[in-house]
């Protein structure tokens, strides 16, 4: 998690945790990230309940900043690899759009016996070598990444296997034509009940992302997959006819629920009847 200002109800100016190397105040020193304490924070997480995600300021000395907002912001651009890394050295090639993806995520495909070349958010994959695509999860607004939108819309027209996640997720949805908005409520945590479409098969999933994809806005080529239990929000798509797919949670959750690390298992068995 990234964050660009800590908000506590109380501060410990003295610290002994055994493992402890330096203060809470020090990192954020070295992080240049302003804190504040002293603030009810109980009262702050009730206004943001009913109110919905909200932007704010740390003031210094009553000196006033100028308010930003994450929303139209590429964050993506400070999470991402700034350079090609290759893992593994397995037969089945994934091609993994890194727009702030999680170690776990690296090691699960590792784990199925793949290799991974792992590329920039808006690197242009067009001419590499790959049996499979993944699209990592990733921070803010998907419409800021439109690199990255412009090269999934030249990639759906094939037929490798894409498999997407989170951000990723988002970022499919758009390529192939449909939209995304912002959730008043974003899902945050680990109890997250989705289900899948026109079923009563449900799972518990992990989920940090304050927008989702609006399912009436996909073309016909494309049906809901999963669906929020909790506010009946998309939760995955995939194609009718190609080996796309993607989902708004995280199956790899660590820590978390694995109900649905099977996923990574369906993307493998896509990979192979591919080649």
């Amino acid at each position: 998690v990234h964050i660009t200002a800590l908000i506590i109800s109380d501060y410990s100016f003295k610290y002994n945790h055994w493992n402890a190397v330096q203060s809470l105040d020090d990192w954020l020193k070295a992080h240049q990230v302003p804190g504040i304490y002293g603030i009810d924070t109980r009262a702050l997480t009730k206004i943001i309940r009913e109110k919905g995600a909200l932007l704010g300021k740390v003031i210094i000395d009553g000196k006033d900043c100028e308010q930003v907002d994450p929303n139209t912001i590429k964050l993506v651009e400070d999470v991402s690899t700034r350079e090609i890394i290759t893992y593994g050295d397995g037969p089945l090639k994934v091609l993994m759009i890194d727009c702030g993806v999680k170690n776990n995520i690296i090691r699960y495909f590792l784990q199925k016996g793949t290799s991974v070349i792992r590329v920039p958010w808006d690197y242009d994959f067009a001419d590499e070598e790959f049996d499979g695509l993944f699209i990592s999860n990733g921070p803010g607004n998907p419409e800021m990444c439109e690199a990255t939108i412009n090269h999934l819309a030249k990639a759906i027209q094939k037929d490798k296997p894409i498999f997407g996640i989170c951000l990723g997720h988002q970022l499919l949805a758009l390529a192939s034509g449909g939209k995304t908005y912002k959730l008043k409520y974003g899902h945050r945590g680990h109890n997250q009940p989705v289900i899948i479409h026109g079923t009563r098969k449900a799972y518990i999933t992990s989920q940090n992302h304050g927008y989702a994809v609006d399912e009436k806005s996909l073309s016909a080529d494309w049906e809901p997959w999963f669906e929020n239990i909790n506010d009946h929000t998309n939760e995955g798509i995939r194609h009718k006819t190609k080996p796309f797919f993607s989902v708004q949670f995280h199956p790899e959750a660590s820590s978390g629920p694995t109900d649905t690390d099977y996923l990574f298992d369906e993307f493998i068995k896509l990979l192979k009847r591919s080649i």
